[in-house]
């Protein structure tokens, strides 16, 4: 199994950096090609519907706003998942991962059926919210069949931050691939084809994958040669004190991506009320920020597991090395993706629609969300880094102060005060970024400065 590289202090400080950074972006290059996966699912989902018609993109989208709320707090409490795994790694006692494991299943099945249920009250939401009928009933119908699909997701996210904590992310990589060429051909069947269903075809379609590539990571990790080694169908000893981990650092995880998604959710709400064809515009741009940030989820999971071994393994030093060596490598990457989408927004925007109107919309909006990338990046992998070292409450709150009391109000102020719109959206987001980017790297400096606490 893979370990931490031997990194000591006689090397130099500059060596010792460049070796994380290294070590990181290994780890990291198919964690985000697998979280890629992810998002290329809704990517795909929403050309195709944008394709298909607008009016039905507008449903997607703002049925996206309130799903992606729902399946980022689920993914926020099973986090500890990979948090308690790596620990155990890097403390030389591999068989609690297998307890961990399971118990992360119940978790994830219990949140998935939840949050299933919460939808069914998707189309009394959006009336509440006081969109106009049809935009509400289609909006309502298609989140409710995107979270029957939670479950799987959730049981999927499980395993994939089990293999992960196990410097495993090739296996999630192979079902993230099969799953986009299943999901795309769905999509042409159900969205556009012989039973033309639109947004719901498309929600159908990612609801059905999500089932199937949960069923076969668990089958995967059953099957693992080494499973004997990690206690995978082994005994439940221990399992109420797990739960209790699980739940202690999965609490304020959840909050904190919910907080977050939340946030996010509230500008496309927001975009709805300039126009059903904003919203649509605002979730293309939206598509093409999150594809990007999907690499500040790979840098951050892989910087969280290097700094929970590190923890495991009492090693400070590389405890603070792992943290802002992946700060720096996601810095890098971002800024080179804001040149990308800065520099080709309108072809970036045809990907997604041909209608006139609404790229007039997308590419002023993408301008703005290129700028938001550095900082978004660097406070994603900064709030891994301390997931990783166990540190949970405190950056929820920097969170709460960062996005939900900065940024929704200035980007709502800016969008329907100051009359910016869409791009008004974004720079209210790019204040709440910079804010969360500072405050984080301040609290892990001071974190990365203390003794070391396993969990």
């Amino acid at each position: 199994m893979n370990q931490l590289p031997s990194i000591t202090p006689s090397r130099g400080l500059a060596a010792d950096f460049t070796a994380r950074v290294r070590v990181i972006a290994k780890l990291a290059a198919p964690v985000t090609m697998a979280r890629l996966g992810m998002i290329v699912l809704i990517m795909v989902d929403t050309a195709m519907t944008g394709h298909f018609s607008t009016s039905e993109l507008a449903y997607y989208s703002l049925a996206q706003a309130v799903h992606m709320v729902c399946m980022l707090i689920g993914v926020g409490m099973l986090i500890g998942t990979a948090i308690l795994c790596a620990q155990s790694v890097g403390a030389g006692a591999p068989r609690e991962c297998g307890v961990i494991w399971r118990v992360s299943l119940l978790h994830a099945l219990v949140l998935g059926c939840v949050f299933a249920a919460l939808a069914q009250l998707g189309t009394w939401f959006y009336h509440q919210m006081g969109y106009d009928g049809g935009l509400a009933d289609g909006a309502g119908g298609v989140v409710a069949v995107l979270n029957f699909g939670l479950p799987g997701q959730l049981i999927y996210t499980a395993c994939i931050l089990f293999l992960e904590s196990l410097s495993r992310p090739g296996p999630g990589l192979i079902i993230m691939i099969a799953a986009n060429i299943v999901n795309a051909g769905l999509n042409w069947l159900l969205i556009g084809g012989d039973m033309a269903m639109g947004a719901e075809g498309a929600a159908w379609a990612t609801t059905a994958v999500r089932w199937l590539i949960a069923l076969a990571a668990v089958v995967y990790i059953l099957r693992m040669r080494d499973a004997r080694r990690f206690n995978i169908a082994g005994s439940m000893d221990h399992w109420r004190a797990v739960s209790g981990k699980l739940r202690r650092l999965g609490y304020p995880l959840g909050l904190a991506q919910g907080l977050e998604a939340a946030a996010f959710a509230s500008l496309t709400l927001f975009a709805g009320y300039i126009s059903g064809q904003a919203a649509a515009g605002f979730q293309i741009v939206m598509s093409m920020v999150g594809f990007c940030f999907m690499a500040a989820i790979g840098v951050g999971t892989a910087t969280a597991v290097h700094v929970g071994m590190a923890i495991g393994r009492g090693d400070q030093r590389q405890m603070m090395l792992s943290g802002w060596a992946g700060s720096f490598t996601i810095v890098v990457f971002m800024a080179a993706m804001a040149v990308v989408l800065s520099t080709f927004p309108e072809p970036l925007g045809r990907i997604f629609t041909d209608d006139p109107a609404l790229l007039a919309i997308v590419v002023p909006t993408l301008l703005v969300g290129a700028a938001i990338l550095v900082c978004d990046g660097a406070q994603g992998v900064l709030m891994g880094a301390l997931r990783g070292a166990g540190d949970v409450w405190v950056p929820t709150a920097l969170h709460l102060c960062s996005f939900l009391a900065v940024m929704v109000p200035a980007a709502g102020w800016l969008a329907l005060r100051a009359g910016l719109g869409t791009p008004g959206l974004m720079w209210g987001t790019f204040c709440g970024v910079t804010l969360a980017a500072v405050l984080l790297a301040a609290r892990f400096h001071v974190i990365s400065k203390r003794p070391i606490d396993r969990l």
